[in-house]
């Protein structure tokens, strides 16, 4: 177990705008905060099963975490919760190709960009730039599924750091229970697709990892690497 979650079921409304949502919650209509500012169009219908948390500030009731899947597991929509299960992931020595790796610092600037964390791994630094992979198709977990100019912007951040003979990572987070794969999915951004061959080409380290929602609210790390194809 990565994380506890308090977590309510509700039934999906509708999506007001890319940050916010209607959920029904014990017969009641609520509002709720979406992180996640993919298109989501695979889960973002009326009727569909959901898990939210309770919100105390701001405008909204509620946190949309994810939404029911298979074997009564979750997929994670919520991108704070997959990066609180990373970091946890981290801390607890789980990931294989991050043993010896701490987190140094978060919202690191570089270039024009803000990467998500800078490491320590045995004394080395990387960069390291976390996405979200919601997207299913069979045993894969896919990103990006719509144009992403800012995930473009990223990838090319990654590229100069290791041209420049720095260590840089990007991590593709796949918040989908049972997947075994990542791929980038190319109808999403074509662009992405082409920057990651180039990213591989250069020496940007691509990995990607897979994580899931328990009916009680436990965030568990289902596999700790997941095999990419680019």
């Amino acid at each position: 177990m990565l994380l506890k979650l308090p977590i309510i079921e509700c039934t999906f409304i509708k999506r007001l705008n890319r940050f916010l949502g209607v959920i029904e919650v014990n017969g009641e209509l609520k509002k709720a905060l979406i992180t996640n500012t993919g298109r989501l169009e695979e889960f973002m219908i009326r009727g569909r099963k959901a898990f939210c948390i309770p919100k105390q500030e701001g405008k909204t009731n509620f946190v949309l975490i994810g939404f029911l899947e298979n074997e009564g597991k979750g997929a994670i929509i919520d991108t704070r919760t997959q990066a609180k299960a990373f970091e946890r992931a981290i801390e607890l020595g789980l990931i294989e190709w991050l043993k010896g790796c701490k987190i140094k610092k978060r919202e690191v600037k570089v270039g024009n960009s803000r990467l998500d964390y800078l490491l320590d791994c045995n004394g080395e630094e990387v960069f390291v730039e976390m996405k979200s992979a919601v997207l299913r198709e069979g045993d894969y977990a896919m990103y990006p599924d719509c144009p992403s100019l800012r995930g473009q912007k990223h990838i090319k951040e990654l590229i100069r750091l290791r041209e420049n003979g720095k260590r840089a990572m990007i991590v593709f987070i796949g918040a989908l229970p049972g997947v075994r794969k990542f791929k980038s999915y190319t109808q999403g951004d074509p662009e992405i697709a082409r920057l990651l061959r180039e990213a591989d080409k250069v020496g940007v380290e691509i990995h990607a990892l897979g994580i899931s929602l328990l009916p009680d609210g436990k965030v568990v790390l289902e596999k700790p690497s997941l095999e990419v194809e680019l």
